[in-house]
């Protein structure tokens, strides 16, 4: 194992800088999948304790690239988690902690689970649902929805980095998606498992870019 004194920032944009890192690039059919941009994760001012803000744009980023592949036709995708009241659904993952602010403590239609009111969803043509995992691909419709819509490039937003953004993109490489994280559209709680996550996913897993990819990408396609 190396052992280094550079952040895990420092390490993230030294691998992010590298010319000769491969990458998996756009395909002609995009996903935009925002992961639980709901309030228990977004703000801060109400729940301190479980939310969390990295880039201060990046819900303004992320409207702004769900609005361009939705008019373009092309999918946008809007999670969020939440649990039944005996929070019997969270299986093993809700017995660590129950306290107000554990993650099986999140209920239908509570504050908590509602979505930020700065995210723009068009409910007559995005498709949102609830999730119980990390992944937004585990035992949810997502996987027949972009097979149905012909997707082959899934650009993920969302939080956390290092856990419901990182097993959706994990879980995209997986399913066969070429896979694409925009590095201001993700978020975490610290700055340390933020970056962490996001070279271990630029390594291995993802194309990390800057949104401004994404929005020239986006703009290419519409010609």
């Amino acid at each position: 194992m190396v052992r280094e004194e550079k952040t895990a920032r420092q390490l993230f944009e030294q691998v992010k800088a590298n010319p000769a890192r491969a990458k998996f690039g756009f395909g002609n059919r995009v996903a935009i999948v925002n992961v639980d941009f709901q309030q228990a994760y977004t703000r801060p001012d109400l729940f301190p304790r479980t939310a969390y803000v990295t880039d201060p744009d990046q819900i303004a980023h992320v409207n702004r690239i769900s609005a361009a592949a939705r008019r373009l036709g092309m999918p946008v995708i809007w999670t969020r988690v939440m649990y039944k009241a005996d929070a019997g659904d969270a299986g093993v993952w809700g017995t660590r902690t129950n306290t107000p602010d554990s993650l099986q403590n999140i209920k239908a239609d509570s504050d908590r689970h509602a979505f930020d009111p700065r995210v723009e969803i068009d409910r007559a043509v995005d498709f949102v649902f609830d999730k119980r995992m990390p992944s937004a691909f585990f035992e949810t419709p997502l996987p027949s929805y972009l097979v149905w819509h012909k997707v082959d490039t899934v650009i993920v937003t969302g939080g956390s980095t290092s856990g419901c953004v990182r097993a959706t993109a994990v879980d995209s490489l997986s399913h066969g998606y070429r896979t694409i994280v925009a590095e201001e559209c993700v978020a975490d709680k610290h700055e340390s498992y933020h970056y962490a996550n996001l070279t271990d996913l630029l390594l291995k897993y993802a194309d990390v870019v800057n949104v401004a990819e994404v929005d020239a990408h986006l703009a290419a396609l519409a010609g």
